[in-house]
């Protein structure tokens, strides 16, 4: 499979207590099958395609609200990261910090005549920064980072 993911070590051992415990609360019995799957898969040491997809929000749900760090400490937290940047989840959010990067250098040697911070719905964010002759605006939120609009 060229989309499979290895998944190995401490971030394996991570990802298969949060399916396996996820898995004991569920009552939805496509959800259970759907994580069933994924523990079947973990265990083989291989994720790909909706196994994978399961992982990525699985993870981005154990990530973002604490839970991993709070039961697996600092480095099964790093651990999972790691697992998650590798998914496709996680890599859309690597890719789109790329392209962020890549449109903030226009704005280098400029100088910034204004910065603003707006809230344009329920966990995201317009960030509009302004020189003479360019205007960057970028949005962030629960689904990463992306450039809004770009002009000159």
């Amino acid at each position: 499979m060229s989309d499979a993911v290895r998944v190995g070590g401490e971030a394996a051992e991570v990802a298969l207590a949060e399916a396996q415990a996820v898995l004991a609360m569920v009552h939805h019995p496509e959800r259970r099958e759907r994580l069933a799957d994924l523990v079947a898969a973990l265990g083989d040491g291989e994720v790909a395609g909706a196994e994978a997809d399961a992982l990525g929000e699985l993870l981005s749900l154990g990530l973002g609200s604490g839970r991993i760090r709070s039961l697996y400490g600092p480095e099964g937290e790093q651990a999972a990261l790691a697992l998650f940047r590798r998914l496709p989840p996680g890599r859309e959010l690597v890719e789109s910090a790329a392209e962020l990067n890549e449109a903030l250098g226009a704005l280098a040697g400029k100088t910034i005549d204004r910065l603003s911070v707006s809230a344009v719905g329920p966990g995201e964010y317009g960030v509009t920064i302004s020189t003479d002759d360019f205007e960057l605006v970028l949005r962030l939120g629960r689904a990463g980072a992306r450039l809004a609009t770009i002009g000159a």
